[in-house]
């Protein structure tokens, strides 16, 4: 058995996919160049107003109700890739028939997703899930499924056997229109079938077969099995993509953040259910923003007008510590960017695209601590980045060189948790750096320190009665803020014994500090 899933007026609903609200309202979409822009679209509210196919828009706009739109070709390849994502998640083997069209071999699902009829409705309620209405049909081969799709409302269940008895009632129209691209020809086929009193499939099903080829040839042939519903072919299995993106064309250019948002949270809904339907989840965002042109100053009288700047994009990445699905931190963290790095100009076009990751597997330990929630901690850590910028949240992680606290501050990503063989308690002892290190006065004798002052810290002085080192090092003298240091570990007499300390000399300077006392 096969299922074809066919989404009526597709360039409508790939709109009303992003606008829900204009549903109810009558919409026309139309393509051309100025001024010859025609109607290739309409919902049925357009349809029942009186509006047909092949209007111009000028004689459209003076309708106060209607809703005119260009056609969007990006929206019909999101919305188009999003029923493909669909109809994957249900079967391996699905075709890409056309736009808002799509086939899919249901065969051996039963043991797994249940009777045909419970597969057909849970199929069409993953598809309205993604803010299309789908009409859902189920036949014995793929032909038929196309036809009952393309001309019975809601869901359709086709028995084998029954092909004919149930396609007979449609009219010849479905059928012309599902086997040609070619409007005109079509229109021919169907006057001369007009002629011959033939309206329905049933009427052409009828037919003798040899006269039929007589005056029609094999596509009359071909034609005539079709309205029985006895062609038989296999699928052309598309190759799944793992693809998650979503565009907008916008009918009017974008300043505020705020309608901004609005729409990237329909955006990022579509991709969380795109994902969902894979059980995958996004471990990168990427937001692409195409920017209106420049307009040029006013220039002077007889000079020729300057040309308008090329559009350009504002690109965006957001790169997730752990693989997340969640709509509401997603819009949250994109907020957060653009706010930090405005657009700085009208957008006319919007493209997200999410990298695609197995979702994560945690389970921790009875008497383990527990961390905060991935999604909260990355939400907070972009609030914070806000305040006191980029560059200046994160993990710190120590950089490959011998000097001395060299560090740098990378984004956040929790570390997974490796377990040991065994773990040993051991002594050690502890050196608690100070920050900034304290100035100090030394006096040095046979080229070793003897007496250490120090003012900022009360009680840290006196005679030095141990010493061990030095230990020099050195570094960067390629660059121009070259670094060399000479280290001791030195012992104070102290109230409660001796206190140990680690001394440092900046060898460039000549300068003393007390960098850290042993614990």
């Amino acid at each position: 058995m096969f299922a074809c899933i066919f989404i009526p007026d597709f360039p409508v609903q790939a709109l009303t996919r992003y606008e829900p609200e204009l549903c109810c309202r009558p919409i026309a979409i139309f393509t051309g160049r100025p001024p010859l822009e025609k109607v290739v679209a309409l919902n049925e509210s357009a349809r029942q107003a009186g509006v047909e196919i092949g209007a111009t828009k000028s004689q459209l706009e003076a309708w106060e109700s209607l809703i005119l739109r260009a056609r969007s070709e990006s929206q019909e390849t999101s919305a188009h890739a999003a029923l493909l994502d669909c109809a994957q998640s249900f079967s391996p083997e699905v075709e890409d028939t056309s736009p808002g069209i799509v086939l899919l071999n249901l065969a051996g699902l039963e043991p797994l997703l249940g009777p045909l009829p419970k597969i057909a409705h849970n199929l069409a309620q993953r598809v309205s899930c993604l803010g299309l209405q789908a009409n859902l049909a189920v036949a014995p081969n793929p032909d038929a499924a196309v036809l009952a799709a393309r001309g019975f409302p809601g869901v359709t269940l086709i028995p084998a056997g029954r092909e004919a008895e149930r396609l007979g009632d449609l009219p010849l129209e479905v059928l012309l229109e599902s086997c040609s691209s070619d409007t005109a020809a079509a229109a021919r086929r169907m006057e001369t079938f007009d002629r011959w009193g033939i309206r329905k499939l049933r009427a052409l099903a009828a037919l003798p077969e040899v006269p039929l080829r007589e005056r029609l040839g094999q596509q009359g042939t071909r034609l005539q099995k079709l309205a029985r519903g006895a062609m038989s072919r296999s699928l052309r299995v598309l190759e799944p993509q793992l693809i998650f993106a979503e565009s907008v064309d916008l009918e009017h250019p974008i300043v505020l953040l705020e309608p901004l948002a609005f729409l990237l949270h329909r955006m990022l809904e579509q991709v969380c259910a795109r994902l969902s339907q894979r059980a995958l989840a996004a471990q990168e965002l990427r937001l692409n923003l195409e920017l209106a042109p420049t307009q040029p100053n006013h220039c002077a009288p007889l000079t020729p007008p300057p040309t308008p700047s090329p559009t350009r994009t504002l690109t965006r990445t957001l790169r997730l510590p752990t693989p997340m699905l969640d709509a509401k931190v997603f819009l949250k963290l994109l907020q957060l960017d653009l706010q930090a790095h405005p657009p700085g100009a009208p957008i006319v076009k919007i493209h997200l695209s999410a990298e695609p990751a197995h979702p994560r597997a945690l389970q921790s330990g009875l008497f383990q601590p527990v961390f905060p929630e991935p999604e909260k901690l990355e939400l907070t850590l972009a609030r914070i980045a806000g305040i006191v910028g980029e560059g200046r949240v994160g993990s710190v992680e120590l950089l490959d060189t011998h000097r001395e606290g060299a560090f740098a501050v990378r984004h956040f990503a929790p570390a997974e948790a490796k377990e040991s063989a065994q773990e040993k308690m051991s002594a050690v002892i502890a050196l608690r750096l100070f920050r900034p290190p304290l100035a100090a006065s030394v006096t040095v004798r046979e080229a070793r320190p003897v007496q250490m002052q120090c003012p900022q810290r009360a009680g840290v002085a006196g005679e030095i009665v141990w010493t061990a080192g030095p230990w020099r090092s050195s570094g960067d003298w390629s660059e121009q803020e070259g670094w060399s240091r000479e280290e001791w570990d030195i012992a104070v007499p102290h109230e409660s014994g001796l206190a140990l300390y680690r001394l440092v000399q900046d060898k460039l300077d000549g300068n003393w500090f007390i960098e850290g006392m042993y614990d």
